[in-house]
């Protein structure tokens, strides 16, 4: 993929990735090191964020170490579950990047990926989201979920009127005034966050652009496909309701 072999990127700002973890044991440590190798390869001012939501298998031991061993790797540790959604917010208000990033500890988007993520939002854009739905993007991914994700993408569409192809990609970018400026206004907690910030950021007018990925599905996903569907499809229909209130209100 074109994307994959871009000229080296001239930053001067610095760069935090967030990455949420909750019983994530088995991958914590190999995320970070591919992560950390590739954005010191990539000769990036960074800082990897750790954000442990209340972890029960000794995933929290792991960022210990780690955070111990990498000066650029530093933890958030929650006592309770807070939900995903929430971690985020938590990590991204204590973040010092100029450029804001998370993405899925199973690494399920190819860490190559982060040069293009980046390079959208140092080009002057807000937002920036990996896509598994673009034509030229690359997808290992059971049947079930491709099409659970088409009509849950389109709901998004036909309701809140976005123009994104794919909200929950867990591989996004953002410039850090744009984000803090919405960030008070996203109220989901676990995995509605992907859906609601890019919904939010549409519609406050900022420049939100997708990217194309490498996305391999990978075993062990915390989503309940079914349970969390019904869930998400709930929390668009809220959010509908709460724009247009608001829409009404401002008129």
């Amino acid at each position: 993929m074109a994307l994959l072999n871009e000229k080296p990127l001239a930053l001067m700002e610095k760069i935090s990735i967030v990455i949420p973890v909750y019983n994530e044991f088995d991958n914590l440590e190999r995320a970070v090191t591919i992560t950390r190798d590739y954005l010191f390869a990539m000769n990036f001012n960074y800082e990897i964020i750790i954000a442990e939501d209340g972890s029960t298998d000794g995933t929290k031991d792991v960022a210990l170490r780690l955070s111990n061993a990498y000066p650029s790797v530093w933890c958030i540790f929650n006592e309770d579950r807070l939900g995903r959604g929430k971690a985020l917010k938590e990590a991204f208000r204590r973040s010092s990047g100029e450029i804001l990033l998370y993405f899925d500890v199973d690494l399920s988007t190819e860490i190559g990926f982060l040069h293009p993520l980046i390079r959208v939002i140092a080009e002057g854009n807000d937002v920036v989201t990996g896509s598994r739905m673009m034509l030229e993007s690359r997808v290992s991914r059971s049947i079930t979920r491709r099409l659970a994700s088409r009509i849950y993408n389109g709901l998004v569409r036909f309701f809140l009127g976005s123009p994104i192809i794919d909200h929950q990609c867990g591989f996004k970018a953002f410039r850090r005034e744009s984000l803090l400026d919405i960030l008070d206004e996203v109220k989901a907690n676990h995995w509605f966050w992907d859906t609601e910030v890019i919904v939010l950021a549409y519609k406050r007018g900022f420049s939100v652009k997708e990217i194309p990925v490498i996305w391999n599905e990978r075993d062990g996903s915390k989503v309940k496909l079914f349970t969390d569907f019904i869930i998400m499809g709930g929390q668009i229909l809220e959010l509908w309701w709460r724009l247009l209130y608001k829409h009404r209100k401002l008129n």
